[in-house]
C-alpha cells in the first residue's frame, strides 16, 4: 500500500467525559489503514446542538456517554495523508467532511439509504470520536473538496447544509410551492436557503427570535412570522395571513422538534401537503392526527443525510446559488472550546465555530479567491 505522507505531529483532543466535564488531551494519532484512507487536519468545526446536549443531558435516545468520547462533526481541513486508492485527493487539498462512516453491506445501503444504516459510526455519537482534535481519519469518499470562494471557516456550514438539502429532497418537488419552515437557527436557515434554491415561490420563516427572524430574509425567506404564545391554530391562521394565503402551505419544514410548532405547520398544511421533520426535541409529542388524516397530509421523518446531498450541497454553493456569508457569527480559538459550547447553550449568535489546535484562524477565514 503506498501512502502519501506529511509531518507528523502530536494529536492534541477536546474531549467529554461522563458527569459532563471537558479536558484537554493527547491521544494516538490516526494512521492510514487502507489504500482509501484520507487523515486530516482538522482546521475548524461548528458546533451543533446534539454536542451541546451529549454535554449536558450525557445522551440522545439510547446513544449515552458511558466513556470519554471527543465531540464535534462539522468539519473542515487539510489533507495529510493519503492512501494510495484516494484517488482524486492530494496533501494539501481543502475538505470537508462527511462525518459518517456506512457499512456498505446491508439492505438499507446497497439500497441507497446509508443514513439508516444500523452499522452506522457517526463522528461524536458514542462510542465513536468526533472530529474536535487535531486529525481526523476518514474514508475517501467522505471527503468533499471546498469551492474555491468558500473559506475552510465557512465550509464547517457544508455539513448542516446536507441536512437541509436531505429534508428539503424529502419534501419532493418545490417549483413555484409555498414552504414554512418552523426555527431559524442554522438549519432552518439553510433549509430557507435551499428551498428558494429549489424554486419554492413563497418561503415563511417561523420563530420566536426577531434577531433570527430578520436574518431569515438574507437567507431566502420571503415572508417571517413570530410565533407567540397563542394557541397552535391561531398561531397557524396568522401566519397563512402573513404571506396571503388562504388555502395553506403546500410544504411544512420544522427544525425545532418543538410541539408547538409541529402543531402550527400542520395545520397550516394544505390538503395534500407535505410535512417533514427534521429537527428533534421531545421523543413523545402530542400531534393533531385527526388534521393529518382529514388532509391525508404526507408525514416524513429525516434523518442526516444520504447519497448525493453533501455532492449536490457543494454544487448550490459552487454555483452562488446559496450564499453562507454571515451564518458564522462566533469564532473561538482550540483553547476556548469550552466557552463555545456554552455560548451555544446560552443561544449566542447563528453558528459557533471553533478552529483546530495550532491553525491559524486569518488561514482558515480566508478563500482562495
Amino acid at each position: 500500500m503506498t501512502v502519501t505522507k506529511a509531518v507528523q505531529t502530536a494529536n492534541q483532543a477536546f474531549v467529554l467525559h461522563p458527569g459532563g466535564t471537558f479536558a484537554f488531551e493527547e491521544r494516538s494519532k490516526p494512521t492510514v489503514q487502507s489504500d482509501r484512507d484520507v487523515i486530516v487536519r482538522v482546521m475548524a468545526t461548528g458546533l451543533c446542538g446534539s454536542d451541546v446536549h451529549y454535554w449536558q443531558h450525557g445522551r440522545i435516545g439510547p446513544y449515552v456517554v458511558e466513556d470519554p468520547i471527543i465531540l464535534g462533526h462539522e468539519s473542515t481541513g487539510i489533507v495529510v495523508e493519503s492512501g494510495s486508492g484516494a484517488a482524486g485527493l492530494a496533501v494539501g487539498d481543502r475538505v470537508a467532511l462527511e462525518p459518517g462512516i456506512a457499512c456498505n453491506t446491508c439492505n438499507h445501503c446497497r439500497n441507497g439509504r446509508y443514513n439508516l444504516c444500523r452499522g452506522m459510526r457517526f463522528a461524536a455519537t458514542p462510542p465513536y470520536d468526533g472530529t474536535l482534535a487535531t486529525y481526523y481519519r476518514v474514508p475517501a469518499e467522505c471527503c468533499f473538496k471546498l469551492p474555491s470562494h468558500i473559506s475552510l471557516r465557512d465550509g464547517t456550514l457544508i455539513e448542516p447544509l446536507s441536512v437541509a438539502v436531505h429534508s428539503c429532497q424529502l419534501a419532493g418537488f418545490m417549483q413555484d410551492k409555498s414552504v414554512a419552515i418552523f426555527g431559524a437557527g442554522p438549519v432552518g436557515l439553510l433549509c430557507c436557503a435551499v428551498a428558494r434554491a429549489f424554486g419554492a415561490s413563497t418561503v415563511i420563516a417561523v420563530d420566536v427570535v426577531p434577531a433570527r427572524l430578520a436574518s431569515a430574509v438574507k437567507y431566502g425567506a420571503t415572508h417571517i412570522y413570530q410565533m407567540s404564545a397563542e394557541w397552535a391554530d391561531k398561531n397557524a391562521v396568522d401566519l397563512l395571513a402573513t404571506a396571503g394565503l388562504h388555502d395553506g402551505v403546500d410544504i411544512a419544514l420544522d427544525a425545532t422538534g418543538a410541539e408547538p410548532c409541529l402543531n402550527c405547520g400542520i395545520l397550516a398544511l394544505t390538503q395534500g401537503g407535505t410535512f417533514v421533520q427534521v429537527g428533534l426535541g421531545k421523543p413523545n409529542l402530542s400531534v393533531p392526527v385527526g388534521q393529518i388524516c382529514d388532509k391525508e397530509i404526507v408525514f416524513k421523518g429525516s434523518f442526516r443525510y444520504g447519497p448525493g446531498d453533501f455532492k449536490l450541497a457543494i454544487g448550490l454553493l459552487d454555483s452562488r446559488r446559496i450564499r453562507l456569508d454571515g451564518l458564522v457569527t462566533h469564532e473561538f480559538p482550540f483553547g476556548q472550546a469550552e466557552d463555545a459550547f456554552e455560548n451555544v447553550a446560552d443561544r449566542g449568535g447563528i453558528k459557533s465555530v471553533i478552529y483546530g489546535p495550532n491553525v491559524d484562524e486569518e488561514e482558515a477565514k480566508a478563500s482562495l479567491v
